[in-house]
């Protein structure tokens, strides 16, 4: 069955108010919702996240928008994708319920809008450097989100882990009762995380990408592997950034942090881990496409 869309505000809070009484009449208990955020231009890890969703709730929404206060200026807001009838049809086949699918007035009264919700200093490193006002944008419209369909559960994907984490940030400053759910990055048979920007590489380039995700891999063993000080780490990411741009990226950032993404501390002698659990990072450019991806490490 094809999801239901909704365009505006008030007829997907509608539809979803029967769902949050008990003993309605479309059912005896109140049942769980959960929201799943996206631009639309879907693929496979889109899809997964509606599986993964469906595990934890009775009913899907699935919001579908080209959110334009998180694009910087010189962005692809004008060109992004939008490919809504495809979307709603991949989305049938995974059992999503509604689609929520708001034009711009319909999302922001006034634009750009007064009022902001800022993520302070973690949303001031990695992409936040290159892309100053984006996880701003980020902010506002997933506030927004949250309070239309008043989710029990959100599902985000891990490949834009900054994303994730400022997210989690916000439900718990702002508290909201959300459980947010970080699903599993979906790869290519080749690695290559699955994204909506993978179609601007030429086939060339998409020949050349998974170099990215083998180089997070290998730097991964090798933190796991090794002995570590701090020249030997500073070297391994000397070593690892001079491997992805002789394969033809332009590095943004290559940053090892905490899970939680605070700094990797270190004496002089010994490389020192707050917590066991630290995660690369990576963001660079290939030709028109700038893939993000990283590496989650266990250091035993």
């Amino acid at each position: 069955m094809s999801p239901i869309i909704h365009y505006d505000i008030s007829s997907l809070r509608e539809a979803l108010q029967p769902y949050r009484s008990q003993q309605s009449d479309r059912q005896e208990r109140q049942q769980r919702i959960a929201l799943v955020p996206t631009m639309g231009n879907l693929h496979d890890g889109h899809l997964e996240l509606v599986r993964i969703a469906k595990q934890y709730v009775d009913v899907v929404v699935v919001s579908i928008f080209v959110n334009p206060t998180q694009f910087g200026v010189g962005e692809d807001f004008d060109s992004y994708p939008r490919t809504l009838d495809a979307d709603v049809t991949k989305l049938a086949t995974v059992g999503a319920d509604y689609v929520f699918a708001p034009s711009i007035d319909a999302m922001y009264p006034v634009l750009p809008p007064p009022t902001a919700v800022l993520a302070g200093n973690i949303a001031n490193q990695l992409c936040g450097q290159s892309r100053p006002g984006h996880f701003d944008g980020v902010g506002i419209v997933v506030s927004k989100l949250f309070n239309i369909v008043q989710p029990d559960v959100a599902v985000f994907g891990q490949k834009d882990y900054q994303q994730l984490a400022i997210i989690k940030q916000l439900v718990r400053d702002l508290s909201y009762s959300i459980n947010v759910i970080g699903a599993p990055i979906v790869r290519a048979d080749d690695g290559l995380a699955l994204s909506s920007r993978n179609q601007y590489l030429s086939a060339d380039e998409r020949q050349v990408a998974p170099v990215l995700h083998r180089e997070l891999q290998e730097f991964a063993q090798k933190l796991k592997s090794t002995v570590l000080s701090q020249q030997v780490f500073d070297q391994l990411l000397v070593d690892t950034r001079r491997r992805i741009s002789d394969a033809g990226f332009i590095i943004d950032y290559l940053e090892v942090k905490t899970e939680e993404l605070g700094s990797v501390v270190s004496d002089s002698t010994t490389f020192n881990i707050e917590n066991e659990n630290i995660v690369i990072l990576v963001a660079a450019w290939l030709g028109r496409a700038r893939l993000l991806d990283n590496q989650l490490v266990v250091i035993n």
